[in-house]
């Protein structure tokens, strides 16, 4: 269990650390509905995404896939990116460094 807390970070949209090193973090992002939306953005970190559940539009950059349970991919530090949840479910996301911002 993590001893990080679960965060709202929008409507049906959490977050919760799973694990912290100054080099690396591992977190949970959990949609509760169809619709919830990771907003688009960017930040210095190179960030990786697996789909845990769920199925998920997203944008990185000028591409949008769609993506469900086992798809991964890596997106490059400062590219635009962001989702639409088509399914409920689970993103289990890395970024390195780790995301002070988070914590």
């Amino acid at each position: 269990m993590s001893k990080f807390p679960v965060v709202k970070t929008g409507e049906d949209v959490t977050r919760q650390v799973l694990a912290d090193h100054p080099e690396l973090m591992v977190v949970a992002f959990r949609f509760g509905a169809v619709g919830a939306e990771g907003a688009l953005h960017h930040h210095p970190h190179v960030q990786s995404t697996f789909v845990e559940s769920g199925r998920f539009r997203f944008t990185v950059g000028d591409d949008v896939s769609e993506v469900g349970p086992g798809d991964s991919f890596v997106i490059p530090s400062e590219t635009v990116h962001g989702c639409v949840c088509l399914e409920p479910g689970t993103l289990v996301d890395c970024f390195t460094p780790r995301r002070d911002d988070f914590l």
